[in-house]
């Protein structure tokens, strides 16, 4: 029992940040139906962006994530802007080589401008874990855990209590009708991919401190995120936010009770077993995001 509380431990804190990846990429494909091949790539420019604020700035742990988070955010305004908005009437084809395209040029960039050794970004916290009966936490991770869960509240709060949400659920549920009705869409497909491109970023910036920062690190967490969408049903907040969690515990699980090498395979044995008696995923919702 102490090893399973330990395990469940683990895999919340890897939950959050699987969430964050999973809602950015639900959030841009139900509202604007673009696959978005950059969302790993954005992963990996958030950790930098947070070893650069951290480390070449000098600046303050706390204050270097909301900066990460922000560079993420103008990084998809600005994708988005240069890219998608062009292609605004293309095939689906052209947008998928197009983003395929950009994801690997913003890898390439990166690994061009730091080089293919990982970097460490320093913590203000403890190296001692907190230690809770049975379990134990690093204080890093908690953070990671309680930040993440931050941001996915504040997440759906946008999405459900603002302006802008209320923009962004009638763009999904109808552009035509939406801008006839007022909406400016461009500016909503701006926002919505700027919003998910920032949680992919925030995502990386997290855990960059818990790991290390390298240029292939969005290449897995890319797939991850795909597999969370699917497995949480496309469309659905709370299904990405869900299946973050269910991701996470079942790899924690495969590696703990199993091998660590069948870690990213439990995951994906998961999902593929949901899709076999349910194939639009656990909580889909075609009526709206929520």
């Amino acid at each position: 029992m102490d090893q399973f509380l330990q395990h469940l431990v683990n895999a919340s804190v890897l939950g959050g940040t699987y969430a964050l990846l999973g809602i950015g990429l639900t959030l841009i494909f139900g509202i604007m139906n673009v696959v978005n091949f950059t969302h790993g790539a954005i992963y990996t420019f958030g950790a930098y962006a947070m070893y650069l604020a951290a480390v070449a700035l000098g600046l303050n742990f706390f204050v270097a994530l909301p900066v990460a988070l922000v560079a993420g955010l103008a990084m998809g305004a600005l994708i988005e802007f240069a890219l998608l908005r062009p292609l605004r009437r293309s095939d689906i084809d052209t947008t998928m080589l197009v983003m395929i395209g950009a994801g690997i040029i913003l890898q390439s960039g990166t690994l061009w401008i730091f080089g293919g050794v990982a970097k460490a970004v320093p913590t203000p916290f403890p190296d001692a874990p907190l230690v809770i009966g049975p379990v134990s936490v690093s204080y890093v991770r908690l953070f990671v855990f309680c930040a993440a869960l931050a941001l996915i509240a504040l997440t759906y709060f946008t999405i459900n209590g603002t302006r802008l949400g209320r923009a962004m659920r009638a763009t999904f549920q109808d552009h035509d009708t939406a801008a006839l009705m007022g909406v400016n869409v461009s500016l909503i497909y701006t926002a919505t991919f700027a919003i998910g491109s920032a949680l992919a970023a925030a995502a990386g910036a997290l855990l960059g401190p818990v790991y290390v920062v390298f240029p292939q690190m969005g290449d897995l967490a890319a797939v991850k995120a795909f597999a969370i969408v699917i497995l949480g049903g496309l469309g659905s907040i709370s299904g990405a936010t869900i299946g973050g969690f269910i991701l996470a515990f079942a790899e924690e699980i495969g590696a703990g009770y199993i091998s660590s090498g069948y870690r990213d395979a439990m995951g994906f044995l998961i999902i593929i077993a949901v899709l076999l008696v349910k194939p639009t995923g656990l909580f889909a919702r075609a009526e709206r995001i929520g």
